[in-house]
């Protein structure tokens, strides 16, 4: 995951990836320190079939993790991960 950095600011996160073709985007709403809505998932077309979403993913399930908060899945693309890992069940709300 070195190549995935975290930015936030405005009551806004976001998990990104940087590449010459463009910038993969995982961003978040902070409701709160113990709960973020992950709002959408984008990579460029360019970028595609490169496993950079599931990168974004893997990196705010580990700061769930970590510092101890929720997800809200709003996004489609961590819904569909969500449902299909029933093991990751604990750091998802709704």
């Amino acid at each position: 995951m070195s190549d995935v950095r975290y930015d936030e600011g405005g009551g806004k996160g976001r998990y990104f990836i940087e590449r010459p073709e463009g910038v993969a985007e995982l961003v978040l709403s902070l409701s709160s320190p113990r709960l973020v809505i992950a709002e959408h998932t984008e990579v460029p077309t360019a970028l595609e079939g490169q496993g950079l979403a599931r990168l974004l993913l893997d990196a705010l399930l580990a700061d769930a993790r970590e510092k101890g908060f929720r997800i809200v899945p709003l996004c489609p693309y961590v819904n569909a991960q969500r449902r299909r890992h029933p093991e990751w069940a604990e750091l998802f709300s709704g």
